[in-house]
């Protein structure tokens, strides 16, 4: 399992019951979490007084309940930075496992000793962008949302990294591609982080069992003759790192990587010493 264990201003505090308890920066949230299906004693003091606590509704969905949480803060990851808020299902606009990833693929383009085009797709709110970007390569930031773009462009300014060679691109993913692909446009790496279900911005239907596949091999035919790394990521609950690995080994056929591998991703839980499992992910890098 690849953990995000250098967090010093987020950390997972407790889970049980269908919950964890996490502190982000100064505040702590109950979030539910599918994956935690045990019941143990909650004796950490934030379960009974968080700043804010999402409930689910056995309808589907669910709403925040708030104690005293501002309606956005901001939260620190070495020279990262990202603006937080609470919003729509549970979510606060970071995935802090992904880290694990950022601390990875970071080094490869420091030391590639070469200009390096990134392409990520699904980008959300840009916590790879910027990662990418602190490392010195160049990005093509696409995704489905004008929102999140938006979000993501502040999030790099944050960060330090706003000036630096990015392109913002609000765009279906698939469509994107297939154009560049058409323009003889090439990348060095590629990241994508695959919704299971969603909609492009003219309500193109995207469902990850049908379609990811296809889009990994289109990706393939982007990625330029000296390849640095290809990643991608999934939430997507039977879609397991198996699978990522058995896609990226056909669809890379012939391009030569010098290793695939795939595993969870994951969090420590400071209350135990376990980790919690948050997703997976498939990396692919040259050489």
């Amino acid at each position: 399992m690849w953990v995000a264990d250098r967090w010093k201003e987020y950390e997972v505090l407790d889970t049980s019951g269908g919950e964890k308890l996490e502190r982000w920066g100064r505040y702590l949230l109950i979030r539910p979490d599918p994956q935690i299906i045990w019941q143990t004693p909650k004796k950490h003091s934030g379960w009974k007084r968080p700043n804010g606590h999402y409930h689910r509704s056995a309808r589907g969905g669910g709403s925040w309940e708030f104690f005293d949480l501002p309606k956005s803060w901001i939260i620190r990851y070495d020279d990262l930075a990202f603006h937080l808020k609470p919003f729509s299902f549970k979510h606060t606009g970071l995935f802090p496992e992904q880290a694990a990833n950022w601390d990875w693929f970071r080094p490869l383009i420091e030391h590639a000793g070469r200009p390096i085009r990134v392409l990520n797709l699904f980008a959300y709110t840009g916590g790879a962008t910027c990662a990418a970007l602190a490392a010195g390569a160049s990005v093509t930031h696409v995704d489905a949302s004008k929102g999140m773009v938006t979000w993501a462009h502040e999030n790099a300014e944050l960060s330090g990294v706003g000036f630096r060679d990015v392109r913002w691109l609000v765009d279906d993913c698939t469509k994107f591609v297939q154009r560049e692909l058409r323009r003889g446009s090439r990348y060095d790496a590629v990241i994508m982080d695959p919704p299971s279900y969603g909609r492009g911005p003219k309500g193109e239907i995207w469902k990850i069992e049908d379609t990811v596949f296809p889009l990994i091999s289109l990706c393939a035919q982007l990625l330029s003759d000296r390849p640095l790394f290809f990643l991608i990521s999934s939430y997507t609950t039977g879609l397991q790192s198996g699978v990522l690995t058995y896609m990226l080994h056909t669809a890379l056929d012939g391009r030569n990587p010098a290793a695939i591998e795939s595993g969870e991703i994951g969090l420590p839980v400071s209350g135990n010493g376990l980790i919690l499992p948050c997703g997976c992910a498939g990396r692919a890098w040259w050489s």
